[in-house]
């Protein structure tokens, strides 16, 4: 049973060519810039796209995502799931994005999914409700999700959607979170659901559902500082991604920060191995620094 290594970038808010977020952030750079590093970190198995996939929902934005992806997800071996955010828009996403016919997606039916990759079931729910910000997942969703985890997947199941299941201290991510978070919480309770990816509010972070780890990844657009001066709410530069990986039965999260920054080492991998080493059996405390 090998490793797999899964890669969640979230929050892309792909805008049309020519335009930038808040006029300063060039989200199709950020997202160019990390599907380069991507491609130089060796394979992936498969690539989570959790939601806000593009800024206003546009036919333009998705083809700039989907063109940009998909080549690098080629590269890399990986399988590409899309997931639904409060910014995208239904019908432009199942015909650009899942590959529908023109006509075909209907504005109200949620765009939910199941791939298997290599045993590794990945479950992707679509939280949104049209022209809303908050999250929500109706009964007929969670009566399928129930459905699908009757039947353990033989790596144990990924759950994606773009609203956090968690209770936020930071008043905005309070107040456009997932309703209903008990609903979701019995239909993954005792399921072989190994961890829950989410993004959506531009905040790194970690909780717990039903005994699950929770993982709201960071965006690749923007960062919202979870730490502002009282009363404030404080957008900042810097982005990142996630890197998930299924080490045995162990699901194992990793927060990577892409934001350019002046490197302190850069050392092959096997020399670098042997000095920690050397230094682990030398009890050199001093030589880690």
């Amino acid at each position: 049973m090998r490793d797999l290594t899964v890669v969640q970038l979230t929050d892309t808010h792909i805008r049309p060519a020519g335009e930038r977020l808040y006029d300063a952030v060039d989200t199709y750079e950020n997202l160019h810039h990390v599907l380069d590093r991507l491609r130089a970190s060796g394979p992936v198995d498969a690539l989570v796209l959790s939601g806000d996939l593009t800024d206003s929902g546009s036919p333009e934005g998705y083809r700039r995502l989907r063109e940009a992806v998909e080549p690098a997800a080629a590269e890399l071996g990986a399988e590409v799931v899309y997931a639904m955010g409060n910014h995208d828009e239904r019908t432009a996403f199942g015909v650009e994005l899942l590959g529908h016919a023109p006509g075909a997606v209907a504005a109200d039916v949620p765009h939910d999914q199941v791939v298997e990759v290599a045993g590794l079931r990945i479950i992707a729910l679509d939280s949104t409700t049209p022209r809303r910000h908050t999250g929500k997942l109706e009964l007929d969703q969670l009566a399928w999700l129930t459905d699908q985890l009757r039947r353990p997947a033989p790596r144990g199941t990924l759950l994606v959607l773009h609203h956090p299941p968690l209770r936020s201290a930071i008043p905005a991510a309070e107040l456009l979170g997932l309703g209903q978070i008990e609903l979701l919480e019995a239909a993954v309770a005792d399921s072989d659901v190994g961890m829950i990816l989410c993004g959506h509010n531009h905040m790194t972070a970690a909780g717990s559902l039903a005994g699950i780890p929770v993982w709201v990844g960071p965006a690749l657009a923007y960062r919202i500082d979870a730490m502002a001066p009282v009363g404030r709410q404080r957008a900042v530069s810097g982005f990142g991604y996630s890197r998930i990986d299924v080490l045995g039965s162990a699901f194992v999260v990793s927060a990577v920060e892409a934001t350019p920054a002046p490197e302190l080492y850069n050392r092959a991998e096997g020399d670098m191995l042997e000095y920690l080493r050397s230094i682990d059996q030398r009890g050199d405390h001093a030589g880690t620094r």
